[in-house]
This record gives structure tokens, C-alpha cells and sequence, in this order.
């Protein structure tokens, strides 16, 4: 029986109401840990013999706890091609179609690898679960090879078997020597959630069908893996409506709108969640909200691929869950789930500030008004944990109270980039100033990151294979 103390907390975020403006913040304050799951949050004469007994104790009268922040959307085999020169400055298909050909010589290990890396640097920013999309399987590559690297570090993980089966000789994106036959696609996704999905409370490792695009799959493998998740009792994922091509190929391709092509196909429903979604219309926005379809905001490669602003705050107020994805390390080149909150913060400001001014009760006002209101300190915070995990379908994660899982973050407060922030308001500090490393990093009661070391892996031989297998990757293709 494992036990655990954080003692004396300077700050809980504990992220457990809905309206994120009513979350409850409690100061000098205890979290108890037992058998992986929160057995107590309260003021430390609260605590009971037990807890005092704790096997594990950390003092936190520095630092500012909030849930672990989930993930809902990366590609974590792009790490291994971060800021390749040739697509530095491309938008989302010449990116992809510069990268399909150095991608098509992934070997296992630089999945495992490069899946390790990715998990250590969002875990080291206090990320504790993590979707990841693997959707091209060259070279006898496996999603076993992610889910083994997961269980190797610790993280939590819910693995999304991807697919592509739609190559450029059919009027698809990617080359041909990437796809794959969809009768095996369709075989080999219902072994890994045979083998590995697990639905219970605590879930440590979950499966998701996600086909990848309307422009690399059939809309047969479409229906097909919607009712082959169902079946199983499993989630869909896949990328919609990411920028202004990808809506003139459904348009040009399917005669509809992306909301439109996924409304057919089957693709809207609590069980589904959509990445990027940029380029939601206001009738793909109320189809989502009417039926719960979640959607994963990546705005950091929203940016970089000048995809453009996903209009969030309509998203929200219709209804939409939201959640945050760091999105492939080649479209982000990082995956610093603080930096991602702060980040979908600054962008949904800015987005509003560029809209026509607004008369309301006979006053006008500019998008500079209105522009602070649109995204909260607050409601980035609530995008990184209940709503991921809100996305992700999980009920035992994402907010702090007894019984949750024991997945937490913990940020010193008394560092230089917090000066002057903290004494006015920790939980706002932590998404407007500069994004901070994390200084615990606790999954499952289990402590992954102390004091700002990785403790289940060795960082640096871990990085030094991984850059040797980014440049023997690249080299393939020279």
C-alpha cells in the first residue's frame, strides 16, 4: 500500500467546478495520496494518523499545485524532425508533403525513442496524460512500440491507432508507400484495443480509432472504424477543418462542408474528438455542441502553420468540450503543456481584438474591449485539465477531490520568471508569466518528475539517441 503527503501547500488549484471563475483555490493546504488515488484535501490538523504517516512526503509550502494537464492531440514520432529547414516556412499540405518522404523510414525505435522524449518534456511540464496520433507504420513500425515506451516512463497514456489508406494516386495526400490496406488497418486496430484498452477507473493505457484526415482515408475506412470503435467501446479521433485547403478538399472532393463530411460518416458524438477545427463554421460549431463532440485546440501549430485563429470562445459558449493539444513536434517544435494554456490564452485575445467592434446597450465597443474577456488565466487552466479530460472521456481525471486519481503538478513559486506575480495571484501567474518547468510531476500517485528531474528515465543518454536517430532519419532521404 503506497501513501503519499504533499504537506502545507502555499496553493491547490484544485480545478473542481465547472465554471472555471468558481474554482476553488485553497491555501496552506495538504493533499493525501493513497493506492493512487486522492484521499484527502484540506488543512493539515485535518489530516488524519495515517496520513501523517505517509510514506512519501513533499513539502510545498513554495509551490502552486493544480491537476495534471492532459494532452488531447500530438504526433509524437515528429520529434525526431523538428525545424527541418525545408518546411520551416510551409502551411499544412506543402509541410506534410515535404515530411511524408523522410517519415516513411521510421524504424520501431525511433518510435519508442522519440515517444520517450515527447512524454519527458511534457511530463517535465507538469503533463500526466497524454493522447498521442500514430498514423504511418513503415518499416514493421507498431503502436506497440508507443505503448511500450509509455508503460516505460509512466506517463498515462491514451494511445490513438491512426491510419492512411488514400495515397496521391488515388487523389490523396500522402504518397502511396505510406498508406496501408484498410482490411489490415481495420484487423490491426481491433487487436491493440483487444490487447491493451483498459475502461476502468485509473486507467493507466487506453485505445482510440483515429483515422487521420479527409485527405489520406476513404470515407469507407471512415464508417468502418466508427462502427468498429462502437462496437469495442472506444473513441474516435481524427484532424478536421485545419485550415483554408483542407476546406476546399472536402469541398472539392466530398461537396461539403468538414462538419458536413463527419456528420455523414458518423464522426459527431460524445465519443468523438476532432483536432484543430480551425475553420469550424457556426453550423459546425452547434452540430458539435448538440452532440458533445469534443475538439482538441492545438494553437501553438494553429500558429506555426498560419492555420489560423479556432474561434474557441464560441466554441465554449455554445457547448463544445474543449481541450489543449501541443500538437507534433514538427508543427510546434514543443510540447510545453504550460506554455500551450498560456499560449491559447494570448491567441484568443488577439482573435477577438481583430472581430468589428460590438454595440452593446447602446455602447461601442472595439475588439480591444472585449478582447481580455475572451480567455481567462482561468479558463486556459480549465482547458488543460477538465477540459482534456473532458475530450479525452475521462471522469477520474483532470480536477483535484477525493477519490480522483492521484495525478497532480506542482510549480516553485518563489523562482524569477513568478517575481512579483505569485504575491498577487498564483493560479493567474502561472498562465501570464513566463511558462515554467515543473517542479513535481506526479502520475498515478507515482512521483515521475522530482525537482525538475525525470526520475523513471535517464534524460540525457535518452536525448543523445534520439538526435543520432533524427539525423540517420533525415540522411535516408538524401
Amino acid at each position: 500500500m503506497s501513501s503519499l503527503l504533499i504537506r502545507n501547500a502555499r496553493c491547490i488549484a484544485t480545478m473542481n467546478h465547472a465554471d472555471p471563475a468558481q474554482g476553488e483555490v485553497l491555501h496552506d493546504a495538504c493533499i493525501f495520496v493513497q493506492d493512487n488515488r486522492i484521499a484527502y484535501i484540506g488543512p493539515f490538523g485535518g489530516l488524519s494518523p495515517q496520513a501523517m504517516q505517509a510514506q512519501e512526503v513533499i513539502e510545498a509550502s513554495r509551490h502552486l499545485v493544480t491537476p495534471g494537464l492532459v494532452n488531447t492531440h500530438h504526433h509524437m514520432f515528429q520529434s525526431l524532425t523538428r525545424a527541418i529547414p525545408a518546411v520551416q516556412n510551409a502551411e499544412l499540405f506543402s509541410w506534410l508533403r515535404g515530411l511524408y518522404p523522410i517519415w516513411a523510414g521510421l524504424t520501431p525505435e525511433m518510435v519508442q525513442v522519440s515517444t520517450q522524449v515527447a512524454m519527458a518534456e511534457l511530463l517535465m511540464s507538469g503533463c500526466t496524460t497524454s493522447s498521442d496520433h500514430l498514423y504511418l507504420y513503415p518499416n514493421g513500425v507498431r503502436l506497440d512500440d508507443s505503448i511500450e515506451a509509455a508503460q516505460a516512463i509512466g506517463m498515462r497514456f491514451t494511445a490513438t491507432r491512426g491510419s492512411m489508406s488514400v495515397g496521391a494516386s488515388q487523389g490523396g495526400l500522402p504518397p502511396d508507400n505510406v498508406v496501408e490496406e484498410e482490411a489490415f488497418i481495420l484487423q490491426d486496430t481491433q487487436r491493440l484495443i483487444e490487447q491493451h484498452h483498459d475502461a476502468g477507473h485509473g486507467s493507466m493505457l487506453q485505445i482510440a480509432v483515429a483515422p487521420c484526415s479527409p485527405f489520406s482515408v476513404s470515407q469507407s475506412l471512415m464508417r468502418e472504424s466508427a462502427a468498429l470503435a462502437r462496437s469495442l467501446g472506444v473513441r474516435l479521433h481524427t484532424h478536421l477543418a485545419e485550415n483554408d485547403h483542407d476546406l476546399a478538399y472536402s469541398q472539392a472532393m466530398f461537396g461539403c462542408t468538414p462538419t458536413q463530411y463527419a456528420q455523414d460518416l458518423g464522426w459527431l458524438g460524445h465519443d468523438v474528438w476532432h483536432a484543430h477545427c480551425v475553420k469550424l463554421d457556426e453550423e459546425g460549431i452547434n452540430l458539435f455542441a448538440a452532440t458533445r463532440t469534443g475538439v482538441a485546440h492545438c494553437p501553438c501549430s494553429n500558429m506555426r502553420l498560419a492555420s489560423g485563429i479556432a474561434p474557441i470562445r464560441r466554441m465554449l459558449n455554445a457547448g463544445v468540450p474543449v481541450g489543449l493539444g501541443v500538437d507534433g513536434s514538427a508543427s510546434n517544435d514543443g510540447a510545453h503543456m504550460v506554455n500551450e494554456a498560456r499560449q491559447a490564452l494570448l491567441l484568443a485575445r488577439v482573435g477577438r481584438s481583430m472581430l468589428a467592434p460590438e454595440v452593446r446597450a447602446g455602447k461601442t465597443f472595439f475588439g480591444c474591449d472585449l478582447g481580455p474577456s475572451e480567455m481567462t488565466a482561468r479558463d486556459a487552466l480549465a482547458l488543460a485539465t477538465r477540459g482534456g479530460a473532458q475530450v479525452l472521456g475521462r471522469s477520474d481525471i483532470g480536477h483535484l477531490a477525493v477519490g480522483m486519481c492521484a495525478d497532480l503538478a506542482l510549480f516553485n513559486l518563489d523562482t524569477l520568471g513568478f517575481a512579483g506575480g505569485t504575491v498577487h495571484d498564483p493560479v493567474g501567474s502561472l498562465l501570464l508569466c513566463a511558462s515554467p518547468q515543473a517542479d513535481y510531476t506526479i502520475v498515478n500517485g507515482r512521483v515521475l518528475v522530482r525537482e525538475g528531474q525525470l526520475t523513471t528515465v535517464e534524460l540525457m543518454p535518452l536525448v543523445e539517441r534520439h538526435n543520432a536517430l533524427a539525423l540517420e532519419l533525415v540522411q535516408k532521404t538524401l
